[in-house]
C-alpha cells in the first residue's frame, strides 16, 4: 500500500537544453516584458498622482490610495489564509494508507504528479484567490469609509427604532463581510473537500467508509460556519426589509415594509435564524459525534422551515389576510412610506394651494399690466438659439457654443435680467489643418462669454446681445476671458512652452499667447514626459521639441470631469453652467449626496427621472451616475471651476446633511464652509434642474399625504411630453423670473407642468423658488388645479395653437419655400387664477442656417393670439388699447390706414400701400431680406403720413424726411405693420 505523504520518485529524464544565446535572449525578452508592465502600471498611478498635486486635492488621492491598499492586503490576505489553511489541514489529516481499489489506483498517478510541487501549489492558489478577493475588497472603498465616518442622522425608522445612519453606513458594512465570509467558507470548503479526495480522506467508489473520521470532522466544521454565516445573514435580512424594494400597486420601487412584511416575514426571519443556530450547533458537534446524522436532519429542518415559514406563510398572509381588506392593512405602512420619501426627497415642505385654472377678473383689460409685474416672460429658447449665437457670434470656425445655452440672470442697468449665455469653446473639428501640434499646441481653448437678453429680441427676429464681439464687450465688464476649461474641451493641451498659442484673431490678424496659469502638469521632468507618453498613448510627448521649460500639459478639462475626479463621491448635475464672476469666468457645478440606504423611502433610478427631450439629444446634459438607484438626495455642495486656471473649488451648501459630514469627515478639508462663498458668487447660484426633475417625478405621487387616497390611484399625475417637439420625451423644466400667487415680487424660479396620469389637461402646475440667497430658496410651491373642471394642458394648448385656422395659415405661409418652423419653450405663468401661455415660433429659411424669433403665440382664459411680438400679442389676447392686429390673411402685415385731402399724406400711404404689398410678395417666397425692407418702407412711409396730418392739424408745414427712429423696434419683430408707434426703449417683456 503506498504512503499518501508524497509520489514516489523514479530516475530523471534529461530532455535537452536550448543554447545559452537562447537563453540569454529569452531571459532579456522576460525581463523587458515586465518591465514595460511595471512602467505601464507605474505611469498609470504617477500621473494620477501629479494631476491630483496640479489641483491641490491630493488628500483624496491619498485617502483613496490607502484605503484600497489597506482593503486589499487585508481581505486579501484573509481569503489567502482561510484557503490555504484548509488545504493545508485536509493534507495534514490525509489518511496514512489508502484502499486498494481502482479509484484510488487511478489517483496515484494525480499525487505522484504535484508530489514535488505541492508547496508551490499551495501557495499559487491562496495567491490567486487572495489577488480576486483583495481586488473586490478594495473596490468597497467608500462602503468602508461610510461605515467608519459614518455620523447620526437624528432621526429612526418607524419599525425598528434605530438611527436612520445604520441603515445608510452600516448595513452596507455589514453585508460587505457577509458575503465576503460566504465566499471564503465556500472556498475553503471546496478546496478542503478536493484535497480530501484527492488524498483518500473522501471516497466515492471505494469499498468502506466514503470519508474518514478527520476528514468528517474538517468538513462539517467548515459546514457549521457557513450554516452560522446563513444565520446571521436571516438576523440581518430583518433590517433588510426596511430597505427592500418591492412591486406594489401604489407605486414603482416601493421600499420598507409592508404588511405581509412585519406579519410573515420579519417573525419567519427570526425563527428561521434560530433554526440555523441550532443546525450550526450540530455540525459543530460532530467533532464528538464522528457522524452526519443530526446535522444532516438539522440542514433539512433549516431548508423545509425556509420553505415553509420564509414562503409559504407569507404567502398565505397576504392571500387570506391582505387582499381581502388590502387598504385597511396597508394604510400604516404606506403612511409610513409616505413620510419618509418625502423626507428623503425634501419635498416634505412642499406647498401644495388650491388654483381655480380659471381668471375671477371680468375686464381682462385690467389684467395686461399685471403681466409685466407676474412674470420676465423669455422668449429666447435657450434650446433653440445655440445656432444663432453660432452664426452671429462664432467668429472663428475653431469655436463652438453648446447645443443648449444657459439661463442666468445678471444686474444690467440696475435691473436684474433674464440672460441666455454660452461660451466661445474651442471647436478642434473645424482646425483647418489637423495635426498633433495644431491639435494640441496651438489651438488651446476658446474666447468669450456671448449672453443676450432673454425677454427682448431685435427687429429681425435675432438675440438682442448684452455682451458679444471678439474679444467680447459689453454689460459684463472686464473679466478674463480665455477658456482653458469647457463642457465642449474634451481633449488634452499642452502649454506654457516654447510653442505659442493662438489666442484669437482679428482685423489686424492673429494673436498669439501663452498660458501663464498654475494649472496642468510640469512636463521638464523627463520622468513626467515619459509616464504621459505612455499613459496617453502618444510617444511624440517623449521627444517633441515643442515641449520645453514651462510646458504644462492640460487635461480633465470639462467641468463635470474636473468636479468628479476631485469629489468621486458625489454625483454630479448634468447641467454646468458658466458665469462673470468677480473678473472670471466661473463653471457652476452642482453635486449630491446620495445613498439608497434610507428605510421606507421608495427608490428612484437617477437617470430615468432626469430623462426629458434635452437629454435624448444631448449627451453633455445627462446626469454622471445615470444608473444609480438613489432613495436619498441632497443638492450638498456646490462647485465652481475657472475657466482659465480650472481651479476648482467645493462649497457646503447643505450645511445639515448627514452624508456630506461623513464624506466631510472621510476627506478633511476638501469642502469649505458655505460662509467661503462670496456675494457675487451667489448671485449666479441657482435650484439645479435634475434635483428638480427627481422631485417633479417624485411628486407625481407623493404630493398625496393621506394614505388610503395614495393607496386609491386617483390623484396620480405625470410629467407631461414635451408639446413642442415630437420625440414623445418628457417636458424639461424652465428656468424664468416670475411671481407665484402668494409671494409680492418676483423671483429666479425653475417650473414645469404636471398632468393627471393617462389625460392632457392639467392637474397641477409647480415652481421652486431658485433664488439663492434668499429665505424662500428651495421652496416647492404647487398650484393644484380642480379634479372637477376641465383645464388644458400643455398638449392641448399646443394643439390649439396648431388648430386654429388663422394660425395655421400664418404658419403655412411661414413654412413657404425651404422655411421651417420651430416651436420654442411653451411657458407657463399662473396669472389672476388662470394661466397665461406663451409660446416664441422660430423660422429658419430663406437662405439662413439659423433660427429667427418671427412670432409669439399667446393664450389666456380661451383667448389666442399669433402676433410678431409678444407686446402685441398680449395687447390682442387682453383687448389693450393700442393694439391693432395684422389681418388673419396677412402675417405681420396691416392694412394702411385710409387715404387723406392732404396731398403729403396721399403721397406717404401710396408709398406705404407699395411697402405694404412688396412685403406680402416677400413673405410668400420667402424672402426675409425683401420682407425686412418692405417693412423698413412701411414703417417710413407711415410715419410720413402720421407726421403730415399732425402738422396739417397744427397749420405748419411737416418735414418730409423720414421718422429718425428708423423702422426697428427695439421691442422686437418688425412694427412696419402695426400702425402704433414704436417705443424708444425696450419692454422687459417684449419679444
Amino acid at each position: 500500500m503506498p504512503d499518501r505523504g508524497g509520489g514516489p520518485t523514479g530516475p530523471r529524464i534529461r530532455v535537452g537544453r536550448p543554447s545559452r544565446r537562447v537563453r540569454t535572449l529569452l531571459t532579456t525578452l522576460g525581463v523587458l516584458a515586465v518591465l514595460g508592465m511595471a512602467f505601464t502600471m507605474f505611469a498609470g498611478f504617477w500621473t494620477d498622482w501629479l494631476w491630483y498635486r496640479s489641483v491641490n486635492y491630493s488628500s483624496v488621492f491619498t485617502t483613496m490610495l490607502w484605503t484600497k491598499i489597506g482593503l486589499f492586503f487585508v481581505f486579501g490576505l484573509l481569503m489567502a489564509l482561510a484557503v490555504g489553511f484548509n488545504i493545508w489541514l485536509a493534507h495534514r489529516l490525509r489518511p496514512p494508507l489508502s484502499a486498494m481499489s481502482v479509484e484510488q489506483q487511478s489517483l496515484d498517478r494525480y499525487r505522484m504528479g504535484i508530489a514535488p510541487y505541492k508547496t508551490w501549489l499551495l501557495l499559487g492558489i491562496t495567491a490567486l484567490v487572495g489577488l480576486i478577493a483583495g481586488a473586490s475588497a478594495a473596490g468597497q472603498w467608500r462602503t468602508w469609509l461610510m461605515w467608519v465616518n459614518g455620523v447620526s442622522f437624528g432621526q429612526k425608522d418607524p419599525q425598528f427604532h434605530l438611527d436612520v445612519s445604520f441603515f445608510a453606513f452600516d448595513l452596507p458594512w455589514y453585508r460587505f463581510l457577509l458575503g465576503f465570509g460566504f465566499a471564503a467558507t465556500i472556498l475553503s470548503l471546496i478546496a478542503a473537500a478536493l484535497t480530501h479526495y484527492l488524498y483518500g480522506g473522501l471516497r466515492v467508489t471505494s469499498p468502506g467508509a466514503r470519508a474518514t473520521a478527520a476528514a468528517t470532522g474538517h468538513l462539517s466544521v467548515l459546514l457549521g460556519v457557513f450554516v452560522a454565516l446563513k444565520a446571521v445573514a436571516y438576523w440581518l435580512d430583518r433590517y433588510g426589509l426596511a430597505v427592500k424594494s418591492s412591486d406594489f400597486k401604489a407605486t414603482d420601487n416601493w421600499t420598507g415594509l409592508r404588511y405581509v412584511d412585519a406579519n410573515a416575514y420579519l417573525p419567519a426571519k427570526t425563527i428561521l435564524f434560530c433554526i440555523a443556530v441550532i443546525c450550526a450547533l450540530l455540525f459543530f458537534a460532530t467533532l464528538w459525534r464522528r457522524t452526519w446524522q443530526l446535522p444532516v436532519i438539522g440542514f433539512g429542518l433549516m431548508v423545509l422551515s425556509a420553505i415553509l415559514i420564509g414562503g409559504l406563510y407569507p404567502a398565505i398572509v397576504q392571500k387570506f389576510q391582505v387582499q381581502p381588506n388590502e387598504q385597511a392593512k396597508e394604510a400604516p405602512y404606506v403612511a409610513k412610506n409616505l413620510k419618509a420619501t418625502r423626507e428623503a426627497y425634501g419635498i416634505d415642505g412642499t406647498q401644495v394651494t388650491e388654483y381655480s385654472g380659471t381668471s375671477t377678473t371680468k375686464d381682462k383689460t385690467t389684467l395686461r399690466d399685471d403681466v409685466d409685474a407676474t412674470a420676465s416672460i423669455r422668449v429666447l429658447d435657450p434650446n433653440i438659439v445655440s445656432p444663432t449665437f453660432q452664426q452671429l457670434q462664432q467668429m472663428r470656425k475653431y469655436y463652438a457654443f453648446p447645443t443648449n445655452l444657459d439661463v442666468d440672470r445678471y444686474n444690467v442697468k440696475g435691473a436684474d435680467q433674464d440672460t441666455v449665455i454660452g461660451l466661445r469653446e474651442l471647436n478642434l473639428a473645424g482646425v483647418d489643418k489637423q495635426n498633433w501640434i495644431n491639435n494640441h499646441f496651438r489651438y488651446t481653448h476658446g474666447y468669450g462669454v456671448v449672453a443676450a437678453n432673454g425677454t427682448t429680441s431685435d427687429s429681425e427676429g435675432r438675440p438682442l446681445f448684452t455682451e458679444s464681439n471678439l474679444p467680447s464687450e459689453g454689460e459684463l465688464g472686464t473679466y478674463e476671458q480665455r477658456v482653458y476649461y469647457g463642457e465642449k474641451t474634451t481633449t488634452y493641451s499642452i502649454v506654457g512652452g516654447p510653442q505659442k498659442e493662438i489666442d484669437y484673431s482679428d482685423d489686424a490678424g492673429e494673436k498669439t499667447t501663452s498660458y501663464r496659469g498654475k494649472s496642468g502638469v510640469n512636463l521638464s521632468n523627463p520622468v513626467n514626459r515619459a509616464a504621459y507618453a505612455v499613459a496617453f498613448g502618444e510617444p511624440q510627448i517623449l521627444y517633441s521639441g515643442a515641449i520645453g521649460e514651462g510646458s504644462r500639459i492640460l487635461y480633465n478639462r470639462t467641468p463635470k470631469d474636473r468636479v468628479e475626479a476631485v469629489a468621486p463621491w458625489l454625483t454630479i448635475d448634468g447641467d454646468a453652467y458658466p458665469a462673470v464672476v468677480d473678473g472670471r469666468i466661473q463653471w457652476i457645478v452642482d453635486a449630491y449626496t446620495t445613498t439608497n440606504g434610507y428605510p421606507y423611502a421608495s427608490r428612484t433610478t437617477l437617470g430615468d427621472t432626469t430623462a426629458d427631450s434635452l437629454t435624448a439629444t444631448n449627451d453633455n446634459r445627462a446626469v454622471v451616475a445615470q444608473q444609480n438607484q438613489v432613495n436619498y438626495i441632497r443638492n450638498s455642495v456646490k462647485a465652481t471651476v475657472d475657466a482659465y486656471t480650472g481651479e476648482v473649488r467645493l462649497f457646503q451648501w447643505d450645511t445639515e446633511d448627514p452624508v456630506l459630514k461623513t464624506w466631510m469627515k472621510a476627506f478633511p478639508g476638501t469642502v469649505k464652509a458655505k460662509s467661503a462663498i462670496s456675494k457675487s458668487l451667489m448671485a449666479h447660484l441657482r435650484y439645479p434642474q435634475d434635483l428638480f426633475k427627481v422631485q417633479r417625478e417624485l411628486l407625481t405621487r407623493y404630493h398625496v399625504k393621506d394614505a388610503t387616497t395614495f393607496l386609491s390611484g386617483s390623484e396620480v399625475w405625470q410629467v407631461p411630453d414635451d408639446p413642442s417637439n415630437k420625440s414623445g420625451d418628457a417636458v424639461p423644466p424652465y428656468y424664468l423670473s416670475m411671481k407665484m400667487p402668494d409671494q409680492k415680487a418676483q423671483a429666479f424660479s425653475l417650473t414645469t407642468t404636471l398632468t393627471p396620469n393617462g389625460r392632457d389637461n392639467l392637474s397641477a402646475f409647480m415652481a421652486v423658488d431658485s433664488e439663492a440667497g434668499t429665505p424662500d430658496y428651495g421652496k416647492i410651491r404647487i398650484l393644484k388645479l380642480p379634479t372637477s373642471t376641465t383645464v388644458d394642458g400643455p398638449k392641448q394648448v399646443q394643439s390649439q395653437f396648431n388648430s386654429e385656422q388663422d394660425i395655421a395659415e400664418s404658419i403655412r405661409l411661414l413654412k413657404g419655400g425651404d422655411s421651417d418652423i420651430e416651436y420654442g419653450n411653451l411657458l407657463t405663468v399662473p396669472l389672476d387664477g388662470g394661466l397665461l401661455y406663451v409660446e416664441p415660433v422660430y423660422v429658419r429659411g430663406g437662405g439662413l442656417k439659423y433660427p429667427l424669433l418671427k412670432k409669439v403665440l399667446v393664450t389666456y382664459g380661451g383667448n389666442t393670439a399669433f402676433e410678431d411680438t409678444l407686446d402685441e400679442a398680449l395687447n390682442k389676447v387682453f383687448g389693450a388699447e393700442g393694439a391693432t392686429p395684422p389681418p388673419a390673411d396677412e402675417p405681420g402685415g396691416t392694412t394702411p390706414p385710409p387715404t387723406s385731402s392732404n396731398p403729403t399724406v396721399r403721397e406717404a400711404l401710396a408709398d406705404a400701400q407699395k411697402a405694404f404689398a412688396a412685403g406680402q410678395e416677400a413673405l410668400k417666397k420667402p424672402d426675409w431680406a425683401a420682407y425686412a425692407k418692405a417693412q423698413k418702407d412701411l414703417e417710413d412711409a407711415l410715419k410720413r403720413a402720421e407726421a403730415a396730418q399732425t402738422a396739417a392739424d397744427k397749420g405748419t408745414k411737416p418735414s418730409s424726411s423720414p421718422s429718425p427712429t428708423g423702422s426697428a423696434s427695439p421691442s422686437g419683430g418688425s412694427s412696419g405693420g402695426s400702425g402704433s408707434k414704436p417705443s424708444p426703449t425696450p419692454s422687459p417683456s417684449s419679444g
